[in-house]
């Protein structure tokens, strides 16, 4: 599997999972715990929201390993288990995927702000190091750099990756409209982003989290004119609300596959969900992917 990822994404639609984080909670872990948690404490439950998301139809399974570096984990009990934790975490979801379903490595931020100095760009990169060669060692196929909202800190987990290994690398992006159109929350824009992620050596890029389809459309279209990288788009199924005390998300899965199509349109060749999206939202993105272009 590992060596054809990168001929795969450019020849087809692909069809990522949708959410690891609120999927698990729906499965019982408690609100506040790190999904993380469970790579060691509830592997089951891991195991089978891969399969879920197998069984709706994904062609690529994310390993639940956003904030799985040691940077991020330092006042934890797994602060000194990053390599380990990634390594069942991969394990886990190769395990699920078989040898018939992609497995992506998810690498998220470190939780620093690297422009306040209070860690190195070295350091930085050699957790990014550590935590890429335990998912590497589980059996990965391509390497997703995710959530990110640093360029700088992106730059550094793509770096990395490019450092010890050949397989190929996505990175995403997450972004806020504003009255200067489309930043993340450090103020990158668009352009700036990709051409610096193309440098970087991405083999794909995009965007994930922080908004719904319809914003997710424009963020597609507007990156679209900037590179021809395959670009991934993973809309959150809308912004988080609290109703009685719970987290909900009011996108539906019908609701979210009904704007598929404008999607691929825009300019997306692979195509997935994020948080609130569930394995009925894969389902219903798989319908449309599979008749696209018919």
């Amino acid at each position: 599997m590992q060596s054809s990822f990168k001929e795969y994404m450019r020849s087809k639609i692909v069809l990522f999972d949708g959410a690891t984080g609120t999927t698990l909670q729906a499965m019982g872990l408690p609100i506040g715990t790190a999904p993380e948690e469970w790579i060691f404490e509830n592997p089951d439950a891991v195991y089978q929201n891969h399969l879920g998301y197998i069984e709706a139809g994904a062609d690529v399974v994310l390993t639940n390993t956003l904030g799985a570096n040691s940077i991020r984990l330092k006042d934890t009990d797994l602060a000194d288990k990053a390599y380990e934790l990634n390594k069942k975490a991969a394990e886990l979801a190769r395990k699920a995927a078989g040898e018939t379903t992609f497995v992506a490595g998810s690498v998220g931020p470190t939780g620093v702000i690297l422009m306040m100095g209070e860690i190195s760009e070295e350091q930085v990169q050699e957790a990014y190091r550590q935590q890429i060669q335990g998912l590497i060692d589980g059996g990965i196929d391509v390497i997703a750099v995710e959530t990110m909202t640093d360029i700088e800190e992106a730059c550094l987990a793509v770096g990395a990756a490019k450092d010890i290994s050949t397989l190929p690398v996505i990175a995403t992006m997450t972004y806020e409209a504003g009255k200067q159109g489309f930043r993340t929350v450090m103020g990158n824009d668009i352009k700036t982003v990709v051409e610096r992620l193309n440098d970087a050596g991405a083999d794909a890029t995009g965007s994930n989290c922080g908004t719904g389809i319809d914003t997710m459309i424009e963020i597609i279209k507007e990156m679209k004119q900037y590179t021809h990288l395959p670009l991934l788009a993973e809309p959150n199924a809308g912004l988080p609300e609290i109703v009685d005390g719970k987290i909900m998300y009011r996108e539906s899965a019908e609701f979210m596959a009904n704007k598929v199509k404008d999607l691929l349109q825009a300019g997306a060749r692979l195509v997935g969900g994020c948080c609130g999206t569930t394995f009925e939202h894969i389902r219903e993105f798989r319908k449309i992917i599979d008749t696209y272009g018919r």
